[in-house]
């Protein structure tokens, strides 16, 4: 037989193999696209915009689908609803993480952010345990905060009003807090151990973000050096980068819309002054500013499918039945951008998050820490640095855009796992 219709009916067997295969294992599982073999769905979703993606999939499919990356699995939640049945209303079962080739070799199922089990219950108690203990969530954070945010200015203040890229200094601030938090000591910008740590930090996000993602014996696994060494790590991947984008992004969008600016300086003035350091009580008189810092994360969408989630035990799921170790993608976008809840989501708006009285609006849909028990170990660290950051930048400071803000580009840049402002240059003028 000629070798070129062996080697063709070959592939056909396999593919009907594998189509077959996929198939009886989906009869338990929600709706979805058909699966190519070995490369599953990859092909269909466009990995620079994965939102839309996700979206367009659950018009044809409902709020509740499966995906095949690759040849496994994964369930994806799309709306409020189906986030808030599944993380919340059911968070025991779908506690787990979800598997993350890329995380093998560098994480080891050890740390904070990618293991499972007894293991990350009993490490996320000590991480957080211990944290409060070095201050979490009492005046002692606070104050190296407003520390940080101090030095931050003076930073600021050596580019002497000329045009300058914020990420770096942006960078500095939030690694320092973490830092002070760890080792209790700041470090100088400048500082060569710090520099390396930043560029440490900022090569892991790059590799986790690809869109190919791909001691004594007698001491418990959980506590040994290696899982200790991992989960400080962690510390830093997730409480550096993330807060130092938002803070990049917010600067863009505020030199986009100089309207808004001004009304948070206006705030600014009146409840803080110029002669004192903004604090973490200021936030609740004003209502502006906290609304804008809340649009400003919900408009960048950060992470907008999180972490991947994953099972914990078999579970039966708006009338599916997903097994145990089932990866499940939460679509933190259709959550962030419901047009029900956020009138007008694509644009930036602090209104949002302000009633008919100007006061500030909580919203049941702001999920940019993600929730459930996997929720973001520091959200409340990372609000705090959010609002003392960019009140004390803006108390010393106007911001000055290189072109006419109407012609600012403010289009995220998608690189995987998270959503990242484009390059811009800014000048901040003291005043």
């Amino acid at each position: 037989m000629d070798p070129f219709v062996v080697l063709v009916l070959s592939l056909s067997c396999l593919l009907l193999l594998s189509l077959w295969r996929q198939r009886s294992g989906r009869g338990k599982l929600p709706p979805g696209p058909t699966p190519l073999p070995i490369l599953g769905n990859f092909l269909q979703i466009d990995i620079k915009d994965i939102r839309q993606s996700l979206t367009n999939f659950s018009k044809v499919y409902g709020p509740v689908f499966t995906l095949y990356i690759g040849r496994h699995p994964a369930v994806v939640l799309h709306g409020y609803e189906a986030v808030k049945e599944a993380l919340i209303d059911h968070a025991e079962d779908f506690s787990a993480r979800g598997y993350m080739p890329v995380t093998e070799k560098t994480s080891k199922d050890f740390g904070l952010i990618f293991s499972n089990g007894k293991r990350w219950k009993e490490i996320r108690r000590f991480s957080l345990t211990t944290l409060r203990i070095l201050g979490m969530g009492k005046r002692t954070i606070e104050d190296r905060v407003q520390e940080e945010a101090q030095c931050l200015v003076e930073e600021l203040r050596k580019t002497n009003g000329l045009p300058c890229d914020p990420t770096f200094i942006l960078s500095c601030a939030p690694c320092n807090v973490i830092c002070s938090i760890i080792f209790q000591n700041r470090f100088d910008y400048k500082d060569q151990d710090f520099l390396k740590l930043i560029q440490k930090v900022n090569e892991n996000i790059s590799i986790i973000s690809s869109p190919w993602m791909q001691e004594k014996p007698s001491q418990p696994v959980e506590f040994s050096h290696e899982n200790l060494a991992i989960t400080v790590i962690d510390l830093f991947a997730a409480g550096t980068e993330t807060t130092s984008t938002t803070l990049r992004y917010g600067l863009l969008l505020l030199l986009k819309h100089p309207h808004v600016t001004a009304k948070v300086q206006e705030e600014i003035d009146h409840v803080i002054g110029r002669h004192r350091s903004p604090c973490m009580q200021d936030r609740s008189r004003m209502p502006y500013t906290d609304a804008t810092l809340h649009e400003i994360q919900r408009y960048i969408d950060l992470i907008p499918t999180s972490l991947p989630h994953a099972v914990t035990c078999d579970i039966k799921f708006r009338n599916y039945l997903i097994p145990k170790g089932t990866t499940v993608l939460t679509s933190l976008s259709s959550v962030l951008h419901d047009s029900k809840e956020f009138p007008n989501p694509e644009v930036f708006d602090p209104s949002h998050f302000l009633d008919g009285n100007g006061n500030f609006k909580k919203s049941d849909y702001f999920m940019p820490f993600s929730t459930g028990k996997r929720i973001c170990a520091g959200e409340g660290l990372a609000r705090m640095e959010l609002f003392l950051f960019l009140t004390t930048i803006l108390q010393n400071y106007n911001l000055k855009s290189m072109v006419d803000p109407k012609d600012l580009d403010t289009t995220p840049v998608a690189n995987g796992l998270a959503t990242v402002p484009p390059y811009y240059q800014l000048c901040f003028i003291p005043l």
